[in-house]
């Protein structure tokens, strides 16, 4: 019941609410990102949702257009700004994906949106981890977040997807703020784990 109606409700009730509320923040932050990193404001990238269907992320520009003497991108360490960081660190960067979860490509809570080269990647069982939306947080970001290796928090993603019920989601949600607040388990730039096609390769 819950996961089939309510959850569902729950995401277009609470995402249009924290949008109206956080309007003014929207406005300052899409300021500071045109004065820092310049246009556009929004970086938008393709990543795949529930049964593995391809949308639209949004999320807040943190990286510059700076290429070298070739005309080629500089890589994303040297592109990623002080401000960048500040964005992310402060998960300040991911607050359009809430105009995700209204279009129904998103829930507030589920197994983060990955990229795509990732999907050859999954194991047979770690593709039902796209059995349901991705989300803005979940019980993953909550026990780790991206300083755990890649085999546990697929582990943590099959878990929420085989018992999701309100009092979970309701405890992921205090516990995403927390760690919001002391800025618990980020790493950014060159700090990051490996990418999964990378770790994966390299095991074979």
């Amino acid at each position: 019941m819950y996961q089939k109606y309510i959850k569902r409700l729950l995401d277009i009730i609470l995402s249009l609410l924290a949008i109206i509320i956080l309007s003014p923040i929207y406005i300052i932050l899409g300021i500071l990102v045109l004065i820092f990193l310049g246009y556009p404001i929004i970086f938008k990238q393709e990543r795949p949702g529930k049964n593995e269907k391809i949308f639209t992320l949004y999320k807040f520009r943190t990286m510059t257009d700076k290429k070298d003497k070739k005309g080629n991108l500089l890589s994303d360490e040297e592109r990623l700004t002080k401000f960048g960081k500040f964005l992310r660190s402060t998960s300040l960067d991911e607050l359009p994906e809430l105009f995700n979860i209204l279009n129904g490509d998103m829930s507030i809570i589920g197994p983060r949106p990955l990229l795509i080269k990732y999907l050859p990647y999954y194991t047979k069982e770690e593709h039902h981890r796209h059995d349901i939306r991705p989300g803005l947080t979940g019980l993953a970001q909550v026990n780790g977040r991206n300083t755990v290796d890649w085999d546990s928090r697929f582990k943590i993603d099959l878990e929420y997807v085989n018992n999701i019920s309100f009092k979970q989601d309701i405890k992921i949600i205090f516990l995403t703020i927390k760690k919001v607040i002391k800025r618990d388990d980020i790493l950014v730039g060159k700090d990051q784990i490996m990418d999964l096609d990378v770790e994966r390769k390299n095991k074979k």
